[in-house]
C-alpha cells in the first residue's frame, strides 16, 4: 500500500501514549511519566484527532488499553503508541513490563508482561502508517535478580532486533538493539526531548526526522546512546504533520527594487542602468546603479581612446606610404602618442571604476545577508515566542487532565508528584561494587580469578593492567563506579594473550601447537622437521646413553627459558631475548584456559 503525501483533510491520526514510572518490585524511574506527558503534548499540537495519554498501568489495565486502541485504529490512517518505562527481551523476543510485574523468575514474563506484538496487534488496522516508538531500553534491574529456571536461557542487554512484517510499519528504539538507553539527567529523557524537536516539523519526512534525533542523542549522550529504527516505508516522503499551504510571505519593500536592479546587472547595458535610475532614483541600490554606469562610461571612454588611436597609427602609416613631408610626419606620429597616451588614461580610469563597482557589489551583498540574518533571528524569535505558548498550554491541558487520570488510578496522582521530585541514583554497595569491576576485569582480559566481594591484591593488579592498556589513571587501590563505567564502555579484550610454549593464541584462547609426523615444535614456538641420527651400535655408547638419560629423567624439569608466545591487541610474537612473562593472579590456570590476561612482559 503506498502512503499519500498530498493534502490531509481526510486522513484520521489517533495516538496511545503510556509511560510507567512507579513499579512496585523495582526502584521508582524518574522520567518515563514526564516524557509521556511531554510525546502526548507534541501529539496534540499537531492535531491528532484522538491522544490518550496513561500513567503507571498494570498489566490488565495494558491489555485493556491496547485493545480499546485496537478498535480506534479501524478507522484511523496513521496510528501511533509511545511507550517509556521498563523492557525485557527473552529468546530473542521484547516485552514491555507493567507496574505490578515482580518477574522472580524468566517463566514470569510470558505471564506478568505484555509482548512487543501485541503493541503491533494494536497498530495493524491502520491504513497507511503503523508507527511504535519504545523508549524501553534502559538497564533492566529485574534482568539482575530474576531466577533463570534454564541455563541456557538467553535474556539480552536492552531489546533485540525487530523486523516488522506488515507493510508500512515502523519501530523505532531509543537505543539500537542490544543496547540500553540514559533516562537522563533533567526532566525529560535525551531519545524524548530529540522526538518533540523533530518529528512535528511539518512536511519532514518520518525517515529524515529519526536521522535528526539520532544525531541529537548521540551528541547529548556523547555518542553511548544510539537510536535505531526498524521497518520500512514506500518511496514517497512520509510526515507526521503535513506542510500547509503556503500563505505567501509578507510583502519585502526592498523586493521589487532588489529584483530590478539583479535585471539591470545581467543586462549590464546604459540604456538599463538609466531606466532603473529613472525607476529608482535614490537609496542604496540607486548608488550601486550609478557605480555601475560610471564604470559603463569608462568602459566607453577606454574603446573611443582605443579606436582613435588606432585611427592615429593608420594616418601614420598611411603618410610614411605616401612619403608625406617631415613636418606632416612628426604631426602625425605626435597625434598618435596624444592618442596612446589618452588610450592608457582611459584604461586606467576603467580599472579604478571596475574596482568601486566590484567594492560597491560586496557591500550591497554583505547588506543583503544582514537583512536576511536580522530576518532569521526575528522568526527563530517569533518561533520560540509560539513554541512557550503551545508548552504552556500543554501543561495546563495536562493539569486539567489529572482528576480524570485519578478517577481510572486511586494512587496515580501521588505517583506523579513524587515523580517530578529528582530521587538519588541507587547505588551499590562495597560488595558489590568490587564484584561488578571484577566481572568486567574479567570480561575485557585483565583478571583471571573468580570475582569476588573483596577487592584484592590480585584485583588492584588487574585493574593497573587496564590503566596500561586502555590509557586510563583510576585509583586501583579501591573499586569506584567511574572505573565500572569505563570497562562496561569496552566492548571486547582489552588486556593481551600470553601463551605457554607449545601453544597459540587462536582469539581470546591458547590452542595446542599440532605438528604433523616426522616435525616437532621448536624453540621459537614453530614447528620444524626432526633430524635423523644414525645409531652406533657399540655396548659402551649404550651403556653410557642409557645411564645419560636415567639421570636426566630423575632429574627434575628445568622451566621454559624461551619458546613463550607474547600477544596483544597488535598481534602474538615470542618473547625478547632477555626478558620473561610475569603473571598475576592464578597464572597457570589463565595461560592454559585462554583467559591468561594478567601476564606481562618483563625486560628489566
Amino acid at each position: 500500500m503506498g502512503l499519500a503525501c498530498g493534502p490531509a483533510q481526510a486522513e484520521r491520526r489517533v495516538a496511545l501514549v503510556i509511560g510507567n514510572s512507579a513499579y512496585k518490585s523495582a526502584p521508582k524511574l524518574n522520567n518515563p511519566v514526564n516524557d509521556a506527558t511531554l510525546i502526548g503534548g507534541m501529539f496534540k499540537k499537531a492535531g491528532f484527532d484522538s491522544v490518550d495519554v496513561r500513567l503507571d498501568l498494570s498489566a490488565g489495565e495494558m491489555r485493556r488499553m491496547l485493545r480499546e486502541f485496537a478498535g480506534r485504529s479501524r478507522d484511523a490512517d496513521m496510528a501511533v503508541i509511545y511507550y517509556a518505562g521498563h523492557g525485557i527481551e527473552l529468546d530473542g523476543n521484547n516485552y514491555l513490563i507493567p507496574t505490578d510485574a515482580t518477574l522472580e523468575t524468566d517463566g514470569d514474563v510470558l505471564d506478568e508482561t505484555i509482548p512487543v506484538e501485541r503493541a503491533l496487534f494494536a497498530v495493524e488496522p491502520a491504513k497507511q502508517l503503523r508507527l511504535i516508538i519504545l523508549d524501553a531500553c534502559r538497564d533492566n534491574p529485574f534482568a539482575k535478580t530474576m531466577k533463570r529456571t534454564l541455563a541456557s536461557r538467553a535474556i539480552g542487554r536492552g531489546l533485540a532486533k525487530v523486523e516488522p512484517t506488515s507493510p508500512n510499519t515502523m519501530i523505532a528504539f531509543a537505543a539500537k538493539a542490544g543496547s540500553t538507553a540514559s533516562d537522563g539527567d533533567s526532566r525529560n529523557s535525551p531519545f524524548a526531548t530529540a522526538l518533540v524537536e523533530h518529528l512535528p516539523k511539518p512536511g519532514l519526512d518520518l525517515r529524515k526526522a529519526f536521522g535528526f534525533v539520532r544525531d541529537d542523542v548521540l551528541k547529548t549522550t556523547g555518542y553511548k546512546q544510539e537510536p535505531y529504527v526498524y521497518g520500512s516505508l514506500g518511496g514517497d516522503d512520509v510526515p507526521l504533520v503535513v506542510k500547509p499551504a503556503a500563505t505567501g510571505p509578507q510583502a519585502n519593500p526592498q523586493e521589487a527594487v532588489r529584483r530590478d536592479y539583479e535585471l539591470a546587472l545581467q543586462l549590464a547595458t546604459r540604456d538599463g542602468w538609466e531606466a532603473f535610475l529613472a525607476a529608482y532614483p535614490d537609496g542604496f541600490y540607486a548608488s550601486l546603479a550609478k557605480g555601475q554606469l560610471n564604470k559603463i562610461g569608462a568602459e566607453e571612454t577606454r574603446a573611443a581612446a582605443e579606436q582613435k588611436a588606432k585611427a592615429a597609427e593608420q594616418e601614420k602609416a598611411r603618410l610614411i606610404a605616401e612619403r608625406a613631408q617631415k613636418a606632416e610626419q612628426e604631426k602625425a606620429a605626435a597625434a598618435a602618442k596624444a592618442a596612446e597616451e589618452a588610450r592608457i588614461a582611459a584604461e586606467k580610469q576603467k580599472q579604478i571604476e571596475q574596482a568601486k563597482a566590484a567594492a560597491a557589489e560586496q557591500q550591497r551583498k554583505a547588506a543583503e545577508a544582514a537583512a536576511a540574518k536580522a530576518l532569521a533571528e526575528k522568526q527563530a524569535a517569533e518561533k520560540a515566542k509560539a513554541e512557550l505558548t503551545a508548552k504552556q498550554a500543554a501543561e495546563k491541558t495536562e493539569q486539567g487532565a489529572k482528576p480524570a487520570a485519578d478517577r481510572q488510578l486511586p494512587e496515580v496522582e501521588n505517583q506523579k508528584v513524587a515523580a517530578l521530585s529528582p530521587e538519588p541514583k541507587p547505588t551499590l554497595s562495597g560488595a558489590d561494587l568490587a564484584r561488578s569491576v571484577q566481572s568486567e576485569l574479567r570480561r575485557v582480559g585483565c583478571l583471571a580469578s573468580a570475582a569476588e566481594g573483596e577487592w584484592t591484591s590480585a584485583a588492584q593488579r588487574s585493574l593497573t593492567l587496564f590503566n596500561k592498556y586502555a590509557g586510563t589513571q583510576f585509583d586501583v587501590k579501591l573499586a569506584s563506579i567511574d572505573a565500572l563505567d569505563a570497562l562496561k564502555a569496552k566492548p571486547g579484550r582489552i588486556c593481551p594473550l600470553v601463551c605457554n610454549f607449545g601453544f597459540k593464541a587462536d582469539g581470546d584462547q591458547c590452542v595446542k601447537i599440532t605438528c604433523r609426523a616426522g616435525y616437532r615444535v621448536n624453540d621459537d614456538n614453530e614447528c620444524e622437521k626432526v633430524q635423523e641420527k644414525k645409531p652406533v651400535a657399540t655396548r659402551e655408547n649404550s651403556r653410557s646413553r642409557d645411564n645419560d638419560r636415567k639421570t636426566s629423567e630423575s632429574a627434575p624439569s628445568k622451566p621454559q627459558a624461551t619458546g613463550q608466545i607474547f600477544c596483544n591487541s597488535a598481534g602474538c610474537r615470542p618473547v625478547r631475548q632477555g626478558c620473561r612473562l610475569e603473571g598475576w593472579g592464578n597464572r597457570n590456570a589463565g595461560l592454559m584456559s585462554g583467559g591468561g590476561t594478567s601476564v606481562v612482559e618483563n625486560c628489566q
